[in-house]
């Protein structure tokens, strides 16, 4: 597979689509979905597993007190099997599940079960259990099982509210292996019920960016056909939101563009028009002007000095109108739309050379050329008369002599063959500051040139001509000194050769 330049930005525009607008709203949502399912199965999965395990808990602590209670035991305590069948009694009596109970008195151990010390009482119990007679318990994890571990002192009461420690502490101990599988099973509850949804929150976030997005699509449409020159585009305003805002807002400037657009185009429409019409109005009496200073050229030598200087002022300013003015009918011609192509297959060099022939520019050494024999093209040999007439004019007028005009044909990226002129000075060159205006309308490079020899019109309508062409013209400076123009226009293939 192929790749070539332009599969860069069609790369950009897949990853700005990636993260569009719609995913950015999908994710957000599903974002807020996650957070929203997270910490409410989190809460859930608290209180469920706090209320599971207070209530084997508060069980075991409440069974076991009770027993604790009703055991009667002789001072001093003495090990032996009456005691430990004492401690077996009261483990099978455990809630809600078996107990294995300890005593410890001073230096007596006994147990309901097979070692009469338990790795599971932490001295903080023990500590505890000789502060407080009601006794205390608390929950720990021993191996990777949770045991919940009960002190229970034995005491004797003196008096209502008065107890009296009997030195003899009993603590049951009782793994919670069936609350901790309960408590996984919460847990895995609350992760399988969240990923289903989001699942479903999917579908209401598909729905909700659909109808956030519609109005930014038909902008975006809307947009679309503003730039492709439907000014009458409108979007229906829906509702009363900030997207209902932005549609007021894009038809109130789409109105006035509209609006503006056309006033302008009236305008540009009467300035063509005006243009149009003086230049034809101004035909007729220009042509016997031009006739009578010829005859007035002739008669210039027999006249005395500062009438001859009249005459021939006025020869010359009439020139320039008679060109002005053709200029002015040429351009709106382009303007119109009615200028049109009439080709014809002709020899490049011989038609280049013919245009600098008759105007004379090949009488000295002011204008080179390096025109290649065998280039033949399809073009209007008129307008391209005109074309390389005002390239080279300009630059005699503009730049400095020598002017060279070199030939080329060119093969691009594309396999088109292209047709390149150009004219090259050897003046100071074009001002940086002027090269974006150089085709533009009665544009002077030089603010002090404002009367030259010049209609202001040949380089646009050079523009125009070489547009009409298809090709494309370019102005820039060499990088020693002097200026250049670059035309190029493409052939067709059985058009270029050489």
């Amino acid at each position: 597979m192929s790749t070539g330049p332009e599969s860069g930005p069609v790369l950009g525009r897949a990853r700005v689509r990636a993260f569009g607008l719609r995913t950015r709203l999908l994710l957000a949502f599903l974002l807020v979905a996650a957070v929203s399912a997270g910490t409410t199965a989190a809460l859930t999965y608290r209180e469920a597993r706090n209320a599971l395990l207070e209530t084997a808990q508060d069980t075991a602590v409440t069974s076991f007190r009770e027993q604790v209670q009703q055991i009667g035991v002789g001072l001093p305590v003495q090990g032996g099997e009456d005691l430990e069948e004492l401690l077996r009694g009261i483990a099978r009596r455990g809630k809600p599940h078996p107990w294995v109970v300890f005593a410890e008195y001073g230096s007596v151990r006994a147990s309901s079960g097979e070692n009469p010390v338990s790795t599971v009482i932490t001295p903080e119990l023990r500590r505890a259990a000789r502060a407080n007679p009601h006794g205390s318990f608390e929950r720990v994890v021993k191996d990777g099982v949770p045991y919940l571990t009960i002190a229970m002192p034995t005491v004797f009461k003196t008096g209502p509210y008065s107890l009296l420690p009997s030195g003899l502490v009993l603590y049951a101990v009782m793994p919670m292996t069936d609350e901790q599988v309960n408590v996984d099973a919460l847990l895995m509850a609350a992760r399988d019920g969240a990923l289903p949804g989001l699942a479903v929150a999917l579908i209401p976030g598909l729905i909700a960016a659909r109808s956030v997005l519609r109005p930014v699509r038909e902008l975006r449409r809307a947009a679309r056909n503003m730039g492709s020159g439907r000014l009458d585009t409108r979007i229906p305003v829906r509702g009363s939101d900030e997207l209902a805002d932005l549609a007021r807002t894009f038809n109130e400037s789409a109105g006035q563009l509209e609006r503006t657009v056309r006033e302008l185009r009236e305008a540009e429409e009467r300035a063509r028009r005006f243009a149009s019409d003086v230049s034809h109005e101004l035909r007729t009496p220009l042509a016997g002007m031009l006739a009578v200073t010829e005859v007035l050229d002739e008669d210039a030598d027999h006249l005395d000095a500062d009438t001859a200087r009249a005459v021939r002022l006025v020869s010359a300013e009439t020139g320039k109108l008679a060109v002005l003015v053709e200029d002015l009918m040429e351009i709106s011609r382009f303007d119109a739309r009615a200028a049109e192509l009439n080709t014809d297959e002709i020899d490049v060099a011989e038609a280049i050379r013919k245009t600098l022939s008759n105007r004379h520019w090949t009488d000295d050494d002011r204008v080179r050329t390096q025109l290649p024999d065998g280039i033949r093209a399809r073009l209007d040999p008129r307008r391209f008369d005109i074309v390389i007439a005002n390239l080279v004019g300009n630059a005699l007028r503009h730049g400095g002599a020598p002017v060279t005009v070199r030939l080329r044909t060119e093969a691009r990226s594309a396999g088109t063959p292209v047709l390149i002129t150009e004219v090259m000075d050897s003046g100071p060159g074009i001002r940086t500051d002027s090269l974006p205006h150089i085709f533009d309308r009665f544009y002077k490079a030089d603010a002090a040139r404002i009367r030259s020899a010049g209609s202001g019109l040949g380089l646009a309508i050079t523009l125009e001509n070489v547009k009409l062409h298809g090709g494309t013209i370019r102005a820039g400076n060499l990088p020693g000194a002097g200026a250049v123009f670059t035309l190029e226009i493409p052939l067709r293939a059985e058009g270029a050769g050489g």
